[in-house]
C-alpha cells in the first residue's frame, strides 16, 4: 500500500511540474474585498458609429501546432485585419471549426492572453468552445489604436491564432451644406356650388385638384394669385387656426372679409414661410372656411 501512495505522490507531481508555465501564466483570481464582492468592470461604450460583422472559424493544422482564424498563418484570409473607427460596434461571430477547445477574447496587449476587455469574450479557457460550438462577441472601440483579437487558451495565441484591429479616429459626419431658400407661386381659385352651401379652392370638396395640399420648408418664398370665379365674396389668408379667420400670419392676406374680391376680381401675395408646423390657408370670410373653402399648408 505504501508502495502504491508514493507512486500516486511521484505521478501527481511529475504531472503538475510538468505544467509549470501553463499553471503561472493563468492570470490569479479575483479575490473579494474585505468589504465584499469586488468591484465589477465598467460597461463598454455605448456604439455610436458603424456596425461591423466579422466571422471568425477557428481552423488548425492536421499537427495541431499551427492555428489560425479563417485559414493558417500564411494562408489567403488568415487572421484578417479589422479596421474600424473609435465608436463603431464590431460584431465577432465565432464558431470552433477545429477538433480542439478554443475561446475568444479582444485585448490591447500585443502579447499573451491576459487583459481581455470585458463584453468581447466568448466562452473561456476553464469553459472552452467543444468542436462545433460558437458564439457572438462585440467591442466598442473608445480610443484610438491598434488591438488583437485572440484565442484565450494558452498558448494558442502563440501558435498563430490572432489577429490585429485598427481603430482610427470617430468619422464625424460632414454637415449638410447650407439650404438656400426658394421661390414657389400657387394659384388658388375661389370656387362656388350652385346653392352657395359648399365652397372650395380649385374646386369642391371631394373633387379632384380641390384644396391641394401645400408643402414648403421655413425661409422660403411664397406667391399665391386668387381668383374669385363665383359670385359671393372671398378673401385669403394663411392662418394657425382654420375656425379662426383672425389668425392670419406672415402677411399672408389677399383681401380681407372687410374689403373681399368680388366676382371676377383676383388678387396676389407674397409672403415668406415661418416656423415649421400645420398651417391652413382659408378663405377669411367668416363661415366660409367651414363650407369648404380650406387646405393644409406644411411647412417644414
Amino acid at each position: 500500500m505504501m508502495a502504491i501512495m508514493v507512486g500516486i505522490c511521484v505521478v501527481g507531481g511529475a504531472i503538475f511540474f510538468g505544467m509549470w508555465d501553463y499553471w503561472i501564466s493563468m492570470p490569479a483570481p479575483v479575490v473579494a474585498g474585505s468589504a465584499g464582492d469586488a468591484v465589477p468592470a465598467p460597461p463598454p461604450p455605448a456604439a455610436s458609429g458603424t456596425e461591423i460583422r466579422v466571422d471568425l472559424d477557428f481552423v488548425e493544422s492536421d499537427d495541431f501546432l499551427t492555428l489560425g482564424f479563417n485559414g493558417l498563418p500564411g494562408e489567403e484570409g488568415a487572421n484578417p485585419t479589422v479596421t474600424a473607427s473609435v465608436g463603431d460596434r464590431i460584431l465577432f461571430d465565432v464558431n470552433n471549426a477545429g477538433v480542439s477547445f478554443h475561446s475568444f477574447g479582444v485585448t490591447a496587449d500585443a502579447e499573451g492572453y491576459a487583459g481581455v476587455i470585458p463584453g468581447t469574450e466568448v466562452a473561456s479557457p476553464a469553459d472552452p468552445l467543444r468542436p462545433g460550438e460558437g458564439g457572438l462577441a462585440e467591442f466598442v472601440p473608445a480610443e484610438e489604436g491598434t488591438y488583437y483579437y485572440i484565442c484565450t487558451v494558452p498558448g494558442h495565441r502563440e501558435q498563430g491564432m490572432v489577429g490585429e484591429i485598427i481603430v482610427g479616429p470617430r468619422e464625424e459626419a460632414a454637415p449638410a451644406p447650407p439650404r438656400e431658400a426658394m421661390s414657389h407661386e400657387f394659384d388658388l381659385d375661389f370656387v362656388e356650388s350652385d346653392d352657395f352651401l359648399t365652397l372650395g379652392f380649385n374646386g369642391l370638396p371631394g373633387e379632384e385638384g380641390a384644396n391641394p395640399e401645400i408643402r414648403v420648408r421655413s425661409g422660403d418664398t411664397i406667391t399665391v394669385r386668387s381668383t374669385n370665379t363665383g359670385v359671393s365674396f372671398h378673401s385669403f389668408g394663411v392662418v394657425t387656426d382654420p375656425e379662426d379667420f383672425n389668425s392670419v400670419v406672415w402677411d399672408s392676406a389677399i383681401a380681407s372679409a372687410t374689403a373681399p374680391l368680388r366676382g371676377g376680381e383676383s388678387g396676389e401675395v407674397t409672403f415668406v414661410a415661418g416656423a415649421p408646423g400645420l398651417y391652413h390657408y382659408i378663405c377669411t370670410v367668416p363661415g366660409h372656411s367651414l363650407q369648404g373653402m380650406q387646405g393644409t399648408f406644411v411647412v417644414e
